[in-house]
């Protein structure tokens, strides 16, 4: 986590993603581009810096290179070039399950999505997903109602205009009170996703891939849908994925019946080389961007630690980390060493407000807690629909300043959140030491060997069997053959 007082939000109307359920249906011609224009090129040039940095850097290491090899392999399938040298594939060093790709052949994966994969054919299905959506044109499509509807989420949509009307709507969404970079996706109609599937499907036959891939890591997807729901502890939260992707389960069935109506007899997956390729990739959070475990986020270079209230989840971004839950939500960033803990409050709600016209009037209130100074204020918001409370609640770490804005029913103000400010404390240099990162390992299953003695071997104390068969797409009563390579994820 790069922690900073500003919130970008780079590239919220060009970014393409795996979206909403498709419905089962015919075939039928999809319109295409088949050119890469070079105002396509100048803007994703101009948007790829931008969205590095949203979603934690290129992650470097021979995966990345394995990534960029198999994406320009797939992505000329789609026609809009000829030459690979005219796409640029990044594997991205985000603990979220996403792929998204930007017109001007820019096309990217999430370290996390390809250690849930299984195979190289896997991988080709969702990037060739993503550049369907590119050569397609849905996100120019889409471009007016993006930017409509650039507020994704119950945290930024109460807060439109709650400090200045409408004439601070831009300065919400572009400051950063949402659940952190991965708003920058955008959601399709299920016409839209049905052509996305179909063209990556369609790609992965062309490339001599079995073009039944797709289908496949749909059900893997699904299933990291369900376990994050049990993760989380509230059934009716999901993780970015799924909130941006809803209900992956409902395509499966229908891109496998489009994966025969290809009849390729294609049956290419290269499960060895892509699990010799995925081997000790960074699994789940970066210790560099901060951690999480169970309810508790700890940051070993920040050296601070807090904890989540019973029942609400918690997301770490590349700027912040998102708490929500049915009480409320909350987001938790800062870094601003200048000025007074007060004037840290009041510069908080101005950057809310896009900095015209001052922070809303109110009292800052002073406490300690855990030996830190901090300070809170609770102001009243009017939102179109309801009226809500939105408090800052700053800590003062040395001169270094970070807080947790949250947003909670009228009247409640800290509300269902005050176990969480009153847990916020440093972390011991001990404590720091220890947080080391998990990887993704892969192994050789041996005599013996089963899902249940195998998942004792992953880094977790919560649910590991069911992460174990989650991220091998096993089942409970799967029969391990000696002589297979499996993954586990370890310290």
């Amino acid at each position: 986590m790069k922690w900073k007082m500003t919130l970008g939000c780079a590239g919220a109307a060009m970014a393409v993603a795996l979206g909403a359920p498709a419905v089962i249906g015919q075939q039928r011609a999809i319109r295409t581009v088949s050119n890469i224009s070079a105002q396509d090129k100048a803007s994703g040039a101009k948007q790829h810096p931008e969205l590095l940095k949203e979603f934690g850097g290129a992650y470097a290491g021979p995966q990345a290179r394995y990534v960029e090899t198999v994406g320009r392999r797939i992505a000329v399938q789609s026609g809009l070039s000829n030459a690979q040298g005219d796409f640029t594939v990044t594997l991205l060093n985000s603990p979220v399950n996403n792929a998204f790709a930007i017109p001007g052949g820019y096309v990217y994966v999430t370290r996390q999505l390809m250690a849930l994969m299984n195979d190289e054919a896997e991988l080709a299905g969702v990037l060739g997903h993503e550049v369907g959506h590119v050569a397609a044109q849905h996100g120019q499509r889409r471009q007016k109602a993006a930017q409509r509807n650039a507020i994704g989420g119950a945290l930024l949509g109460a807060l439109a205009g709650a400090f200045l009307g409408d004439s601070g709507l831009a300065g919400v969404v572009q400051k950063g009170i949402g659940t952190g970079s991965q708003l920058l996706t955008l959601k399709f109609s299920r016409t839209q996703e049905y052509e996305a599937d179909d063209l990556g499907i369609r790609y992965l036959a062309s490339a001599g891939y079995d073009p039944r891939a797709l289908s496949s890591m749909l059900a893997s997807l699904a299933a990291q849908s369900s376990l994050d729901a049990q993760l989380s502890g509230n059934a009716h939260s999901m993780p970015e994925w799924a909130s941006t992707h809803p209900d992956p389960a409902s395509r499966v069935n229908r891109a496998l019946q489009a994966a025969q109506a290809t009849r390729s007899a294609a049956t290419t997956r290269n499960r060895d080389a892509f699990l010799t390729a995925v081997d000790g990739v960074l699994y789940g959070d970066d210790p560099k961007q901060g951690v999480i475990d169970g309810n508790r986020f700890r940051h070993p270079d920040l050296r601070l630690a807090f904890t989540a209230p019973s029942g609400f989840g918690m997301e770490n971004g590349t700027d912040a980390v998102s708490i929500s839950g049915s009480g409320g939500q909350a987001q938790f960033s800062g870094g601003a060493s200048a000025g007074s803990l007060d004037a840290y409050v009041s510069a908080v709600f101005a950057r809310l407000g896009g900095n015209s016209g001052g922070a809303p009037q109110g009292e800052v209130q002073r406490t300690t807690i855990n030996g830190l100074p901090a300070a809170w204020r609770t102001v009243r918001a009017s939102t179109q629909s309801q009226q809500v409370d939105a408090t800052v609640f700053a800590y003062d770490f040395g001169g270094k300043y970070y807080h947790f804005l949250l947003l909670t029913p009228a009247g409640q103000g800290v509300g269902p959140f005050a176990p969480l400010v009153e847990s916020m404390q440093r972390l011991s240099a001990q404590d720091a030491a220890a947080i080391r990162p998990r990887r993704v390992q892969v192994v050789t299953v041996k005599a013996g060997d089963t899902v249940q003695s195998l998942a004792k071997r992953m880094a977790y104390t919560d649910y590991p069997l069911e992460r174990f068969l989650t991220i091998n797409a096993l089942g409970r009563d799967a029969t391990l053959r000696p002589g297979a390579r499996v993954k586990i994820v370890t310290n």
